[in-house]
């Protein structure tokens, strides 16, 4: 979902049309900079379906007027802001709104700094001066409403705090976020450089998964890669929920739900409770696995389904076993902890199951209906067992991360954040009332998709996200980071603006929407810093140049792409990357390095159509692009005349290596040799995204067991590992 070309943004413009005031007032840019250069204006009709989606009527002249006047006075109607999200350290006035001549009580309930206080545990509490601020009075819905000023002190420790505020006898409350300044990089990186292997999980598999790449094969890489290779950390895709019947998004970046794991990732017979099987029940399991046992020797394209299929025959075998108590006790904890939200997901996997992927009735939409209660009790026994595979999720998902560590690792793994969910998944479902409807998320045109991308996701409604305290958000981040060594945020410029697609229209007739970034930013620092854990950030696309100085500021890592990375028509030299960075040669959303240096990512956009310069010029820019290149390298004696290809790549990553960045990452494609793209963006059937199973260059499989067996493996990590 990347977009690497940067633009200066265009402020709102004061436009004088009511429309587009109001829109600006609700954060909608009604201009954007086009890719290639020029300024666009918003269509009116993609600025009323924004609006409509945001929850404000826009639809006539009347009512974009009535829109206006509310907007103007809308602060003014609720006695305290929906959420107040500060830095820690730093004073804030909060206004509360009364009637006027109304006398108020304000006051804070302190919430323990580490996630380990009770829930139950008595807060402290801390009555907040009122500041000598006069605000005029104001006429609201016939009412003279009037400004009152606190003051939130600036010694509040980290952590989720509650305000209160008392008037006429009716009491009102309000999340309030204390957030870190900065997130410490911790580990030393802020001192020695680490580097770590970029992976699609999926892709690769041993002789022991089941046709896909799952936690068990992450364990081992992670053994394997920090033991004979001294790697730091290992990134994978998002592990996020798919689907829980056939047929299965492939796109990790399409997931069901971001907050839960995906079970296909579960290594069967790791349950410790697979052990104690009677052998009638064992056969089962053993029986599930026959249909896919033979799959992690294929070539062909990752086959989701079949995988599934036989996990979950096998899963529902596991799941009927005994457990001990000691375990029980730690399921039941688990689902405790998750609350509310693992109940609506596994309710949820229930009724598509029994619903079989059809129309759902409309006294289903709502999770919190009476008919979704009596659904859930009809179906207890699924919505047990969808607990339970998360459980099981998270269980190998930590045994990965403490594998990872304990070899040695300073980081561990990281895992991967999605920009949004399927618009019919779980997280759409339960979340309705916090994310937009009738728009998708997605990018306008750019040099790799000249055609604008709608990834048809459900954006967060900021309105209504911050009238529900960030609570979504929150929890969403600390199941995400639970035993997460770091957390990548996909299209981390989404916590600023977002390309909203209204459903109907073109990726090109989007426009962004504007997010208050110092609240999403915050608290993804804060849940980052509560579980150990730091925060790369996909800052790639267009955005404008204080963002990443912002983020940086933050202590939020960016991303430095060799391709991507240019001063002039150059290279950009090591020396000038930015610290605060995990730099890489490529992506997935490119071709493997050996297969762009042959320019294979203009043939292969050829192919689908995807183009909309002549061919013959992309080619010859891609031509120029690798000779600058050579030149870059040459110029650092990292090689000679007439480099092979694999003396390129090394040179790439030792190019890296050199570099300031913090963060170095090797895609493990480019370690074997692997020349096909997992993902061709702008494609669904035309190309097989995110089913290419690992492979050598001859497209042959190369298997966990086999890594360090490849020669050009063992040779380009020993580059990486000598460094500079």
């Amino acid at each position: 979902m990347s977009t690497p070309e940067t633009s200066q943004a265009v402020p709102d413009a004061a436009a004088p049309d009511d429309l587009r005031e109001l829109a600006a007032t609700y954060g909608v840019l009604t201009e954007h900079h086009r890719y290639g250069g020029g300024v666009d204006a918003v269509a009116d009709a993609t600025l009323v379906a924004v609006l409509t989606a945001l929850g404000v009527a826009a639809s006539t002249p009347g009512e974009v007027a009535h829109s206006l006047r509310r907007a103007r006075d809308e602060e003014w109607r609720t006695v305290l802001p929906p959420a107040v999200v500060v830095r820690q350290g730093d004073r804030h006035d909060v206004p509360v709104h009364v009637t006027h001549g109304s006398s108020v009580h304000v006051w804070l309930e302190v919430e323990g700094a580490e996630p380990t206080a009770r829930p139950h545990q008595v807060r402290p509490r801390r009555d907040l001066e009122q500041v000598d601020a006069f605000v005029e009075p104001r006429e609201v819905d016939g009412r003279q409403v009037g400004r009152a000023t606190f003051s939130v002190p600036a010694d509040l420790p980290l952590g989720w705090h509650t305000l209160h505020a008392l008037t006429e006898g009716h009491e009102t409350t309000a999340t309030l976020v204390v957030t870190p300044r900065r997130l410490e990089l911790g580990t030393d990186l802020d001192r020695r450089q680490a580097w770590g292997v970029l992976v699609q999980l999926y892709s690769v598999r041993s002789r022991t998964s089941w046709g896909m790449g799952d936690l068990a094969d992450l364990a081992d890489l992670a053994w394997l890669t920090a033991h004979r290779a001294g790697a730091d950390f290992i990134a994978v895709n998002p592990l996020s929920a798919a689907e829980p019947v056939t047929p299965l998004t492939p796109s990790p970046y399409l997931p069901t739900s971001r907050r839960f794991g995906s079970p296909l990732y579960v290594r069967v017979e790791d349950i410790p409770e697979t052990a104690y099987l009677t052998a009638a029940d064992r056969s089962l399991v053993e029986w599930a696995s026959d249909p896919v046992r033979d799959l992690a020797a294929d070539d062909g394209p990752i086959d989701r389904d079949a995988v599934w299929d036989a996990k979950k025959a096998a899963l529902e075998v596991v799941h009927t076993a005994p457990r001990r108590a000691s375990r029980q006790a730690a399921f039941e904890e688990f689902v405790a902890e998750q609350g509310t939200g693992l109940r609506d997901f596994a309710t949820w996997c229930a009724l598509t199951e029994e619903l079989g992927g059809g129309r759902w009735p409309a006294e289903l939409a709502d999770p919190a209906s009476p008919a979704v209660a009596q659904a859930r009790e009809r179906l207890a026994d699924r919505v047990d067992f969808y607990s339970w595979l998360q459980w099981v999720f998270d269980e190998q998902k930590r045994d990965a991360q403490r594998t990872a560590v304990d070899t040695g690792m300073r980081i561990g793994v990281v895992h991967d954040l999605a920009v949004g969910v399927h618009p019919d998944g779980a997280d759409a479902w339960a979340n309705a009332d916090v994310l937009a409807s009738g728009v998708g998320v997605g990018a306008p045109p750019d040099m790799y998709n000249q055609q604008g991308q709608d990834w048809s996701q459900p954006p967060w409604n900021p309105r209504a996200l911050a009238q529900a305290g960030y609570a979504p958000y929150r929890d969403m981040l600390r199941t995400v980071l639970r035993h997460a060594g770091a957390l990548r945020v996909d299209h981390v410029l989404g916590l600023f603006r977002l390309w909203w697609v209204p459903r109907g229209m073109a990726p090109t007739q989007g426009a962004y929407v504007r997010y208050d970034h110092d609240a999403l930013v915050g608290i993804l620092c804060l849940e980052a810093h509560r579980a150990g854990a730091i925060v790369i950030g996909e800052d790639l696309g267009v955005f404008e140049p204080w963002v990443r100085d912002y983020l940086a500021d933050r202590g939020v890592l960016g991303t430095s792409v060799f391709w991507f990375e240019q001063d002039g028509d150059q290279p950009t030299a090591p020396q000038d990357y930015r610290r605060l960075t995990l730099a890489s040669v490529g992506t997935h959303d490119m071709p493997p390095t050996a297969g762009y240096l042959a320019g294979e990512h203009v043939d292969l956009r050829d192919r689908l159509g995807l183009l909309t310069e002549d061919p013959q010029v992309l080619r010859s820019r891609a031509r120029s692009e690798r000779a600058a290149a050579v030149r870059a390298l040459a110029e650092q004696g990292l090689v000679g005349d007439n480099p092979s290809e694999r003396e390129v790549v090394e040179a790439l990553h030792r190019y890296l290596r050199r570099s300031r960045a913090a963060l170095v990452g090797v895609q493990l494609v480019d370690a074997v040799g692997e020349r096909r793209s997992q993902n061709q963006p702008g494609t669904d059937r035309e190309y097989p995204n995110w089913k290419v199973p690992l492979g050598d260059s001859a497209g042959n499989p190369v298997l966990v067991e086999d890594l360090f067996e490849n020669a050009r493996l063992r040779s380009l990590f020993a580059a990486v590992a000598q460094g500079r």
